[in-house]
């Protein structure tokens, strides 16, 4: 139970429009300036979005990734090839994206199919991330169950010790890389007064191009 009136709490939606005449051809382009405006406008882990996938026992389930590249192509994480993830997307590479950004009352939703990154686009990324993450990386049975955060800990500092002594700088585990959701699909969602959002979406036909259309809110 909570003492905060739930059905009570309301936000004015206010900050910002979405038209047709403004929206941009292609989905990408928009997204990337929705991107630009919502690290400006100082969201917090504006690259955060919500990765949706589905199980072989159709049971869907939700975690939060960090974007780390997106072009025409599509939009790309990393992650371990071993987790949860991992493996319901080995067995059903559809999903779904969504950033929710709260300063400008914005969501973006994209829908498509997953497939991994080449070696060399996952290998240059491990490369450049912080020591301590590429040592977590190697630590971390990602999904898996483990005794306690004690079991981590003493792993990770085995792990370091090693890299420490070798002076080298740890390679990229085959169990570790990325992925790229290309899309098929996206929703631009803009907040309005009145509950009256704006909801444009890009859908792709056989031939690959895109067309956009509004959705009642």
């Amino acid at each position: 139970m909570t003492n905060i009136d739930l059905a009570a709490m309301r936000e004015n939606y206010t900050r910002g429009s979405l038209s047709e005449q403004e929206a941009p051809q292609v989905p990408d382009a928009l997204f990337a300036q929705w991107l630009e405006q919502a690290v400006r406008s100082q969201e917090p882990e504006a690259n955060a979005m919500t990765l949706a996938t589905v199980g072989n026992d159709l049971r869907p389930s939700t975690r939060i990734v960090l974007l780390k590249g997106h072009d025409a192509q599509g939009l790309v994480w990393f992650t371990n090839y071993e987790s949860r993830k991992a493996h319901e997307l080995a067995g059903n590479p559809q999903a779904a994206l969504q950033f929710y950004w709260a300063n400008l009352q914005r969501v973006v939703r994209i829908e498509g199919v997953v497939q991994k990154t080449t070696e060399q686009e996952s290998a240059a990324y491990f490369e450049q991330r912080p020591l301590a993450s590429r040592i977590g990386a190697l630590t971390s049975p990602q999904s898996r169950k483990v005794a306690n955060r004690e079991a981590l800990d003493l792993a990770y500092a085995r792990i370091e010790a090693e890299v420490d002594a070798s002076g080298k700088n740890p390679e990229r585990p085959l169990f570790w890389g990325g992925y790229r959701l290309v899309p098929q699909y996206w929703e631009f969602w803009q907040g309005r007064v009145g509950r009256l959002h704006d909801r444009l979406i890009y859908s792709k036909d056989k031939q690959g191009q895109w067309s956009i259309d509004r959705l009642a809110p």
